[in-house]
């Protein structure tokens, strides 16, 4: 029987980077999950046998060097590791939270792939799938950090692609619209339980970290020379960031 590759997983404690690992391990990865929060990952690991847990904060160089060390062949990196915080306009904003998401959003996702690069780059070759949104394509009121870092993100998957060209490695980016996960938006609203599920007040179902959880498993899926460049997903009921039908 032929080795399980290897896939790692960012931000993989809750929402979709915990949907992707477990996923992956039933679609035959080895999967390394990774994130800050230990007791959440020990808990992911212990519903798959080919799930292992290694706590990774994507913000801390040496943090990520750790989580690079003994992995000589990776055949998937998942940069999902990402948050938003604060929904302020612009003109009022908080330059520290604009610093934070840039921070886990890019300065994270660019650690991660510095540090991997060459474990993916080894045997077969590796594929890089970036959790970007719609909002790195979009803009809209409210989302001027947020929108700014995943503009980023978009970017820096784009010029991966050029750079890595004729070297073994794929990049694909997944670039969800409205997810609901136990989360994102409180995190985002700082903590605010009930302004947090306004966000999602009306609509007929969003999308779930499972959907994007299927987006990214089926893009790593493809024949190695297939690159999905960009796949983009929304729910029925939302047409951009700022037209969702909502039933009130």
């Amino acid at each position: 029987m032929s080795p399980r590759p290897l896939a790692v997983v960012t931000g993989a404690s809750s929402g979709i980077g915990a949907a992707t690992a477990l996923r992956l391990a039933r679609d035959g990865f080895d999967v390394v999950a990774a994130a800050r929060r230990r007791d959440r990952l020990d808990a992911l690991a212990a519903q798959h046998e080919h799930i292992s847990a290694v706590t990774l904060d994507v913000t801390d160089d040496a943090s990520v060097r750790a989580l690079a060390d003994g992995l000589d062949d990776v055949a998937l990196l998942v940069a999902n590791a990402g948050g938003a915080f604060g929904a302020e306009h612009v003109a009022v904003a908080d330059v520290e939270d604009w610093r934070r998401m840039y921070d886990v959003n890019v300065l994270g996702m660019l650690r991660c792939v510095q540090a991997l690069l060459p474990a993916l780059e080894a045997g077969d070759g590796g594929h890089l799938v970036v959790t970007g949104s719609i909002a790195g394509h979009l803009v809209y009121e409210g989302g001027g950090g947020y929108v700014a870092a995943k503009h980023a993100v978009a970017a820096m998957a784009e010029t991966l692609r050029l750079e890595l060209t004729g070297r073994p490695v794929r990049v694909s980016e997944i670039a969800p619209g409205m997810v609901r996960t136990d989360e994102f938006s409180v995190v985002r609203l700082r903590g605010d339980q009930a302004a947090a599920d306004k966000v999602y007040a009306g609509v007929d179902a969003p999308l779930t970290a499972d959907d994007v959880a299927d987006c990214i498993a089926w893009v790593a899926t493809r024949p190695a020379h297939v690159n999905i460049d960009l796949l983009v997903v929304k729910p029925l009921a939302q047409a951009a960031p700022h037209k969702v039908d909502r039933r009130l």
